[in-house]
């Protein structure tokens, strides 16, 4: 089955489109990547998306209408992706869609709203699409997040030591697949670390002004400032005391908190400081709370993906915050991209969500309960019918229990003669 994977997250500044061929072999399902797009929001979008969002308030018309202009954004994306990387043969969209609210309160998730309504995808595509995959775990009871945490446990299901996936989008998350993780046995973990890029993409964009070409940036492109600035101490304590770090696990947050009236209430606490040291500050604040939030689990290796892979003073500083005497104990922690295992680091997550909606359409949970806190494992989202009418694959017989990458001919695929 060929499926499209649709991905937006809390940086909401462009739509990625991860096209995958999956077939199951055994108890093993097999993923071979057929690409990626990716496809920027326009400014006007961008910015009328980036007004709604909390702590501002936006009224039913607003969100009305960016519903249907996501939707639409997310439709001319999946037409993209189907033409350019499948050929014209897509079977399935699976659209993640676009969160602009996760009601959290007490550690508990009461709600959850990701936009883009899925009927434009389907219309555009003739194919059907699975949406609205957060919500059914919510109702069970989970936290509803982080949902990649089943494909996470899938993919590094056997490898040595204990592998912990890390995504750094607009909030860091993991999951940690500890020893001995078998289809019956070892119960591994997911959560949201805090913020990744969140409060740093704030920052610039409150702080830095427009750079030698009138652009007025919004994120710390190759961690140029970072590298310019020094940490602050009281500011870096200031922000490490917030509860949230302090919570058990499963746990989730986002842009709720973690947003500009929250840091700026930090630095109001604080002498005047250059951007380059703001956002310095909140450089080490992610590489920090990250090797923090895993370092009870005895973490042998990190496969980072999302957008913070390519802030390289990111990844220093959270190498050097894994390294000798940290996470791994002797020898640190090995931190790689999710590259090597052969899944784009930009890409991951919308591989993930194609992986998601597979299990949907075949009548599987997509969710880990001792993951996401839910009380059952569930089958996610809605299915909107495609132009010809609804068709599902019949249900395997037992559903996968590892997830492997095809990077192409040879011994690694389950079918390759011996």
């Amino acid at each position: 089955m060929r499926v499209v994977g649709l991905m937006s997250g809390t940086s909401y500044d462009a739509i990625d489109a991860a096209a995958a061929d999956l077939s199951q072999h055994g108890d093993t399902l097999v993923l071979t990547p057929l690409g990626m797009i990716s496809t920027a929001y326009d400014d006007d979008l961008r910015a009328d998306l980036a007004g709604a969002l909390p702590p501002a308030r936006a009224d039913l018309a607003t969100v009305c209408r960016l519903d249907t202009r996501i939707g639409q954004a997310f439709a001319a994306a999946a037409v993209r992706a189907d033409e350019e990387l499948c050929g014209g043969r897509a079977d399935l969209v699976a659209s993640h869609g676009q969160t602009v609210f996760h009601w959290a309160e007490d550690g508990r998730v009461h709600g959850t709203l990701q936009i883009g309504e899925a009927a434009w995808i389907a219309e555009a595509t003739g194919r059907p699409v699975v949406s609205g995959f957060r919500t059914r775990d919510v109702a069970a009871g989970g936290q509803g997040a982080p949902l990649v945490s089943i494909v996470d446990v899938m993919w590094l299901r056997g490898r040595p030591g204990v592998p912990v996936a890390l995504n750094l989008g607009g909030i860091g998350n993991v999951t940690v697949v500890p020893a001995g993780v078998t289809g019956t046995g070892g119960e591994p973990l997911a959560f949201d670390t805090g913020p990744a890029n969140a409060l740093i993409d704030a920052a610039v964009t409150a702080l830095a002004g427009r750079d030698a070409s009138g652009e007025a940036p919004t994120m710390d492109a190759d961690g140029a400032l970072a590298a310019r600035g020094t940490v602050h101490p009281p500011l870096l304590r200031r922000l490490l005391a917030d509860p949230y770090y302090a919570r058990p696990a499963p746990k989730t947050t986002g842009k709720e908190l973690f947003h500009l009236p929250y840091l700026r209430a930090a630095l109001d606490s604080c002498e005047p400081l250059s951007v380059e040291d703001v956002v310095a500050t909140l450089t080490r604040l992610t590489a920090r709370t990250v090797a923090d939030a895993i370092r009870p689990f005895g973490a042998t290796e990190v496969i980072a993906s999302g957008g913070g892979t390519r802030n390289p003073v990111l990844m220093d500083r959270l190498r050097e915050e894994l390294g000798e005497g940290g996470v791994g104990g002797r020898g640190g922690c090995v931190v790689r991209s999710s590259d090597e295992l052969g899944l784009p680091a930009g890409a991951k997550e919308a591989y993930a969500f194609a992986v998601l909606g597979w299990l949907t359409a075949h009548g599987l949970p997509g969710t880990v309960p001792a993951c996401t806190g839910a009380r059952r494992a569930s089958v996610l989202g809605s299915i909107t019918p495609g132009g010809p009418g609804l068709r599902l694959p019949r249900p395997p017989a037992t559903a996968p229990l590892r997830l492997t990458v095809d990077r192409g001919p040879g011994p690694g695929r389950p079918d390759h003669p011996r």
